[in-house]
């Protein structure tokens, strides 16, 4: 059987692909015998695939905004698969998972329970009961899944629609859904309806709309309506409310078209808030920012609190119509330990003030992004809301030229000198840092972050 190949123009599409020179290089700079062979092991052991072989480190601990290794080393966690919103080993929320332990850990699906109850009617509540029926599921993309059945279901259209390079989950359906390539290659044909448009880029919207960049994104929603209307039996539109990956910010004027939009096509408008929701943007939901409200929000990740995997659907009334259907019936669907941590993951925001901290990080980390950016010229856009932010390396910033090498750079510089992110697209360095971070702590990574840019982009021009 023939090997697939990866074509070449892909090796440096995400930081994190490990098949680039960087990661190579990385590799040989390993020394500690305990991180080698654990890493051999790891290897050994698990099926190989992309984003994730040969793993960068092994780690050993990990505490409020630090993980740490098993040589001894520590990095700052910027990335974190955004379940890390609260810190690591937080130990208010620890210790009521560790109560819930003592009582009730697993609830067979045929039984309720308290604390997934009172989940629900928190995850309502927070939405000013816009949204008042919920479902469960072990994981975000088990929770699209739910979302997408139920569409079909209510719409009796079978048709999805969903942004090019967009990720909404691994499995099959999903990555039909979504439009990243470095999932579905070597796949052959996905589930058939799948419908996909340009995602929003608030820079290039300009070109547009000259005069008006923060609405210069509209010609977007333009062309989805054009597409559903040529389309036809479109029934689902599912998309990020602010993207994740290269953080895309649309405007205000965008969401709410799109949501007319839907409402005139009855089309089911859903958002996938797994890696942004749970006060990443600086509201408890991102969606909150745009005056509307989705059909289906989706949530993930963050709602476990990083400690037990948690998804969930939380949707309008009018769609409790598939009482005949097991749009879920997943074993641990009303997990009382996820609950539990979801639960104190809530109360502890609101004790701390975590939202409110999130808004004034932000004044921070942009003030200090676009003072780097005066500095060198390498930084071409810069793109946030909350602690979520994207800051783009380019050769030029009137084309806009990826500088993919650098970013490449950027990243395991960064790793040297102890801060932990993620590259997408080439040349975005996304930048998540949990939201309980100080803001000494942050200028801390962003002392990291600009010293590791400038050693990179020096290297590149050698």
């Amino acid at each position: 059987m023939n090997k697939m190949t990866v074509p070449h123009n892909y090796l440096h599409t995400e930081g994190d692909l490990n098949l680039g020179e960087g990661r190579q290089r990385w590799n040989k700079g390993i020394q500690d015998p305990a991180t080698l062979t654990a890493l051999k092991a790891d290897s050994d052991s698990f099926l190989h695939q992309a984003l994730s072989t040969p793993c960068l480190d092994v780690l050993e601990s990990a505490d409020g905004i630090w993980i740490n290794t098993v040589s001894g080393g520590s990095y700052i966690d910027f990335h974190g698969n955004n379940v890390h919103q609260l810190g690591y080993n937080n130990s208010f929320i620890i210790e009521r998972v560790k109560t819930q332990l003592d009582t009730l850990a697993f609830s067979p699906r045929r039984y309720t329970n308290l604390p997934a109850i009172s989940l629900a009617e928190r995850l309502s509540a927070l939405t000013g009961h816009a949204l008042t029926r919920v479902l469960f599921a072990p994981g975000g993309t088990s929770a699209i899944a739910m979302a997408l059945k139920l569409a079909r279901i209510y719409t009796g259209k079978y048709k999805t629609l969903a942004m090019y390079d967009s990720f909404h989950g691994a499995s099959m359906d999903s990555i039909s859904l979504g439009g990243e390539f470095v999932f579905q290659q070597g796949l052959g044909p996905l589930m058939a309806g799948s419908v996909h448009v340009p995602p929003v880029d608030t820079y290039r919207g300009i070109w547009f709309n000259p005069d008006q960049r923060e609405n210069g994104d509209l010609a977007y929603a333009d062309y989805l309506e054009y597409v559903i209307e040529k389309e036809g039996d479109v029934g689902v539109l599912v998309a990020e409310t602010i993207r994740s990956t290269t953080v895309h910010v649309p405007s205000q004027a965008y969401w709410q078209k799109v949501r007319e939009i839907c409402d005139k096509h009855a089309v089911l408008l859903v958002f996938d808030e797994i890696s942004i929701g749970m006060g990443r943007t600086g509201a408890m939901f991102a969606y909150q920012h745009y005056g509307i409200v989705p059909d289906i929000l989706v949530l993930g990740k963050g709602l476990g609190a990083g400690i037990i995997p948690m998804a969930a659907i939380v949707c309008k009334e009018e769609l409790n119509v598939a009482a005949e259907v097991s749009l879920g019936h997943f074993t641990h669907e009303k997990s009382p330990l996820g609950s539990a941590a979801a639960l104190a993951a809530l109360d502890y925001m609101k004790d701390n003030n975590i939202l409110a901290q999130a808004v004034q990080s932000e004044v921070f980390i942009a003030k200090r992004l676009h003072e780097m950016k005066e500095r060198h010229d390498f930084i071409g856009d810069i793109r946030g809301k909350g602690l979520l932010w994207g800051l783009e390396l380019v050769k030029d910033r009137v084309t806009r030229e990826k500088d993919n090498q650098t970013a490449d750079r950027t990243l395991y510089k960064c790793l040297e000198l102890g801060l932990s992110l993620k590259v997408s697209d080439g040349n975005v360095l996304c930048l998540y840092p949990p939201l309980i971070i100080s803001i000494e702590e942050l200028d801390e990574a962003l002392n990291i972050l600009e010293q590791a840019m400038v050693l990179a982009h020096g290297a590149q021009q050698k």
